[in-house]
């Protein structure tokens, strides 16, 4: 007070503005002893007089009725008495109230909050021609028609082209389509391989931008389970790139749109017990080989259930001994921001405005980070395109490079006239359950359902990675579906007009597109509607809604035992189904590396040695790199290198067909040496 009363007075007498704040830290006085914590392990010193930055615990928020008694305090200790004192108090709480009123933020005006800002780059995409963005998008799409469908009928496709332009359109996110297709570009022209995933993948629009390799007319995807005109929510499409390589493509980004338009997005990591017990035992000056044992001693659980562990778990009440202040401190901590880091895959893009709207701060690897999380951002109506470093798609462009360098062979994993869908030998190997090392269908359960199903062609593969989740798995739904598709029950279709939508699953509902489409067929209900009522499917009181609605509107078109019975399935779906779109999207590089397996194992399996994309241990992918005949060679300091590499073996022997191919071990593999 004596300080702030000698700045007020000479404000006064110098003839100056005078406002009255709190230096706040925490919410509540209690919470002063928290910031000392957060303080000593922010500083790497323990508690002490010498290191406290407050003398009080006033750095508090406190009430308007406080800082009306500070204010008068103030004023009294300048000089001023009885009334004067209390007009002093007023005036100083006035200027603070005129101050505060002009810093506000406006959610909308300075935020733009409720609005979509999606990237302006004058040349994106070529979207400067006449029509805009919109125009743009259509051209490319149009021209890109030829290439995907080649000669054949073509109505469907422009029907469904059209139908996906329009209600882009009218949603205004042409931009957003040529942004993430000029990403995809920039990703390729790289030499960098990026597939999407996700429910992008029944759109037509990106299947013709290059940006999904999934064809959604020929796999029965909906453009509606992934874009609804009833739901004006971002479109959200992300992008799988090569896991060696993912900061190389952040860089491409960035310096593709500046750092004004495009910055990473941050995350924020929270204190548990672990790391609330190693910065309290910190600040509290324990020896630092105590506080790791009993910071390693507790499970992975909340720091607010420090306590309860102590008492209930027998591993922590016979060995470990945890003083109650630090336990009082280690539960003051829970769920406080520890540090922020930047989000592993988030990137966002933007307008010119992006920095007038998001506080932005350097990464630990130095990229531009919005200090916003990946939910606060799409709060704020910015475009977040997320791209994952997926090992698995390191270990094929491995196996591609390897191709190249030993057999000089050029090839195109995208390319369909390299890499058919229908190739027989490779769902011949993915039915054996040889699948150690191919995505998605390498784990024990998966080999074993490859294994009953058979897998004849690529919806099986859709079916197969839909059917293996938690959902259907504790359901059941995995039986039905075999014994129909192995001719040991009949299919039931509940009626003839949904044997179109329920024959390629053999009768059982398996995916979202199928409810969509099962609700729009009873009902009569467009599909974006009917996709609304699934979403509703999920909830007790959105169940009760949605089964009234469909009693009304498809009694009116089927009997009512039909209406019945397909009511008792649609509501049991709730429990298991699975986006079709997403699973369409996984079987691509499923089956790509399949493919890679079955025609080219050495190469593969170098590659899946090299960068560990899956489950298993290297010792096991080396077995079964024995099983196929594969020579293992061994470390040699004339020949290895960091990566395992394929080696051609007895090549000029005029007595084999083919060259033999060896892996030879990599000298990353040896203890004590890297790549620096």
């Amino acid at each position: 007070t004596p300080h702030a009363a000698r700045m007020a007075g000479i404000a006064r007498r110098a003839g100056l503005t005078t406002v009255l704040t709190n230096a706040v830290r925490y919410a509540e006085r209690r919470d002063a002893v928290t910031v000392d914590v957060l303080d000593a392990a922010r500083r790497l010193v323990a508690l002490d007089h010498r290191h406290l930055e407050r003398r009080n615990a006033e750095g508090y928020l406190k009430s308007g009725a406080q800082m009306h008694e500070i204010a008068e305090e103030i004023s009294r200790a300048t000089g001023l008495l009885g009334e004067d004192a209390r007009r002093g108090a007023d005036r100083l709480l006035a200027a603070t109230r005129a101050l505060s009123d002009r810093c506000a933020l406006d959610p909308r005006g300075d935020l733009g909050l409720g609005e979509v800002h999606l990237p302006d780059l004058p040349d994106l995409a070529g979207s400067t021609g006449r029509g805009g963005p919109d125009a743009s998008l259509r051209a490319r799409c149009e021209g890109a028609i030829g290439d995907r469908y080649g000669t054949g009928p073509r109505q469907v496709v422009w029907k469904r082209l059209d139908d996906e332009l329009e209600l882009i359109r009218g949603l205004g996110y042409a931009s957003y389509f040529l942004t993430v297709s000029d990403v995809t570009d920039l990703v390729r022209e790289m030499g960098v391989r990026c597939a999407a995933r996700g429910s992008g993948a029944g759109s037509l629009v990106t299947h013709l931008l290059g940006v999904s390799g999934v064809d959604p007319i020929r796999h029965g995807l909906l453009m509606e389970r992934f874009l609804n005109p009833l739901r004006r929510a971002l479109p959200d499409i992300d992008l799988d790139v090569e896991s060696a390589r993912r900061l190389e493509v952040y860089e491409r980004v960035l310096d593709r749109f500046g750092g004004e338009r495009c910055l990473t997005v941050s995350m924020m990591d929270t204190y548990r017990v672990r790391h609330a017990v190693r910065d309290v035992g910190a600040a509290l000056g324990m020896p630092p080989g105590e506080t790791d044992a009993l910071a390693k001693a507790f499970p992975h659980i909340r720091a607010r259930d420090a306590r309860a562990a102590m008492r209930d778990l027998p591993e922590l009440r016979a060995g470990a001994v945890a003083p109650e202040l630090l336990l009082d401190l280690v539960e003051r901590l829970d769920g406080l921001p520890r540090h922020v880091a930047m989000h592993p895959c988030g990137v966002l893009l933007s307008d010119a405005t992006l920095l007038d709207r998001t506080p932005v701060e350097a990464s630990f690897s130095g990229f531009p980070m919005s200090q916003f999380d990946k939910d606060d951002v799409d709060d704020l109506g910015l475009l977040k395109l997320d791209v994952l470093g997926i090992r698995m798609q390191s270990a094929m462009a491995h196996a591609v490079s390897e191709i190249q360098r030993v057999d000089g062979v050029h090839l195109d994993l995208d390319d369909r006239s390299a890499v058919p869908l229908d190739d027989a030998e490779t769902y011949a190997m993915i039915s054996s359950a040889h699948t150690l090392g191919v995505f998605q269908i390498e784990s024990p359960g998966q080999r074993e359902l490859i294994g009953k199903s058979g897998i004849d062609d690529f919806d099986d593969i859709i079916v197969d990675i839909s059917l293996f989740r938690p959902g259907p798995v504790q359901s059941d739904m995995i039986t039905p579906y075999l014994d129909v598709k192995h001719g040991w029950r009949a299919a039931s279709y509940l009626h003839d007009d949904l044997r179109p939508i329920l024959g390629p699953t053999h009768g059982v509902v398996v995916f979202h597109e199928q409810v969509i489409q099962l609700l729009g067929e009873l009902t009569g209900t467009t599909y974006a509607e009917a996709d609304e009522k699934r979403r509703a499917l999920g909830t007790v009181e959105g169940m009760a809604r949605t089964r009234a609605w469909f009693r009304a509107g498809a009694s009116a078109r089927y009997p009512v035992t039909v209406v019945e019975q397909v009511w008792e399935v649609l509501a049991a779906f709730a429990s298991f189904g699975f986006c079709k779109a997403h699973a369409a999207a996984f079987a691509l590089p499923t089956y790509q590396s399949a493919w890679l397996k079955t025609h080219w194992p050495a190469h593969f399996l170098a590659g899946v040695l090299t960068h560990d994309p899956g489950m298993y241990p290297k010792r096991l992918i080396l077995d079964d790199v024995r099983r196929l005949r594969i020579p293992v060679l061994g470390l040699d300091v004339n020949v290895s290198g960091p990566t395992y590499a394929v080696e051609v073996l007895d090549g000029d022997r005029p007595d084999r067909a083919a060259p033999v191919h060896g892996i030879r071990l990599p000298l990353s593999e040896v203890k004590g040496i890297a790549a620096g």
